[in-house]
């Protein structure tokens, strides 16, 4: 079996335009002196990297690892959920979803879908200079308006829309494969792949491709009121990334799932620090463990309460004091009898005349 690496952190939640977060060497410092042992990259984040030159140069990439190992820290993946989610967008969302991309782009959706499958390629690139062999994105939505069917959806919208989903993804998914590097969606509300029914059927579409895997964040699963153990059990296979994040379920006699159009802090399904909330998370890095899981356990911090700094520093001790460091040998070894087939036939009696 396989220990689990980490903690690590996601610091898109962290990176402002305040020193020492408005900088990598400035958040590495920080990352460190919270007890995180890797930091996951945002790479829309052009304070934090230069997603071109990771892709086109060994040298940059050599330096960005050189500079965060001073602080024992290193690249757990990068992440592109901003870029994958513009690899389809519905119209409904085409101007909200124009703060995403360059402001030479917003008002042109043709040319920012094509922005984004380039910087997906970028991103293979990046992750194989960085000697990352996974990475996680958003799947984008053409579905989403259509979630609840009422009216009820006419007949062949929903494999329409994954077809296309799939076409669009499947060069990215080569792309990928190319360079060694697995393809992870973070499964999630909003996007098409939201739960494992939607991952099935997107995988089936993209003929069961070896890069299309998964990020695992039990938070979502929490607000679907989804099994998030049996997750696990179902879709090990594909698990090659974790999300450690906590979130809570406390519907009443007037909101539940939707929200009722409530902030954060007023909703039935909230995101919650590491603790705070209901995932059993011994469940989750035993469930994870005893899968072999390989990968980093990154806190990605999000909570409608509790001040960051402190979110922080209690998730990399939260974290560190989930990972199990699995055993060398079974703990009932000394008791173990050496194999010997006789023996073990005359214990079964199947030795004996009759």
């Amino acid at each position: 079996m396989k220990t689990l690496k980490g903690p690590g952190v996601f610091l898109a939640q962290f990176a402002t335009d305040e020193a020492p977060f408005d900088t990598l060497d400035g958040l590495a410092g920080w990352a460190a002196a919270k007890g995180f042992k890797g930091v996951q990259i945002p790479a829309w984040d052009t304070r934090l990297i230069d997603l071109q030159s990771a892709a086109d140069s060994q040298t940059y990439c050599d330096d960005l690892t050189g500079r965060l190992a001073e602080h024992n820290l290193e690249i757990t993946e990068l992440a592109s959920h901003l870029i994958g989610q513009l690899v389809a967008v519905h119209p409904a969302h085409d101007q909200i979803m124009d703060s995403f991309a360059p402001s030479h782009l917003r008002g042109k959706p043709q040319a920012r879908r094509e922005w984004a499958e380039a910087q997906m390629h970028n991103l293979a690139r990046a992750s194989r200079n960085l000697g990352i062999d996974r990475h996680v994105t958003f799947s984008g939505s053409l579905l989403w308006p259509y979630l609840y069917p009422y009216p009820q959806w006419p007949e062949g919208l929903i494999d329409e829309a994954f077809d296309e989903l799939a076409a669009r993804w499947r060069p990215i998914l080569d792309a990928f494969d190319d360079q060694g590097v697995d393809l992870c969606y973070e499964i999630h509300p909003s996007e098409d792949l939201h739960d494992g029914l939607s991952f099935e059927t997107f995988l089936e579409k993209v003929n069961n491709h070896p890069r299309c895997n998964i990020l695992y964040d039990p938070s979502h699963f929490v607000l679907q009121a989804l099994d998030y153990l049996e997750f696990i059990d179902h879709y090990h296979d594909r698990i090659r990334m974790f999300h450690v994040k906590d979130a809570e379920f406390r519907p009443n006699g007037k909101t539940g799932a939707y929200g009722g159009y409530q902030p954060w802090i007023k909703r039935a399904g909230r995101f919650r620090s590491l603790g705070d909330g209901q995932v059993d998370f011994g469940a989750v890095f035993s469930k994870l463990a005893g899968y072999d899981f390989d990968g980093w356990a990154v806190l990605e911090w999000e909570c409608c309460l509790k001040h960051p700094e402190d979110g922080a520093e209690e998730g990399a001790a939260f974290i560190e004091k989930h990972i199990i460091r699995v055993a060398e040998r079974a703990f009932d070894d000394f008791v173990k009898s050496g194999a010997d087939k006789a023996a073990n036939r005359a214990m079964l009696g199947l030795n004996r005349k009759e």
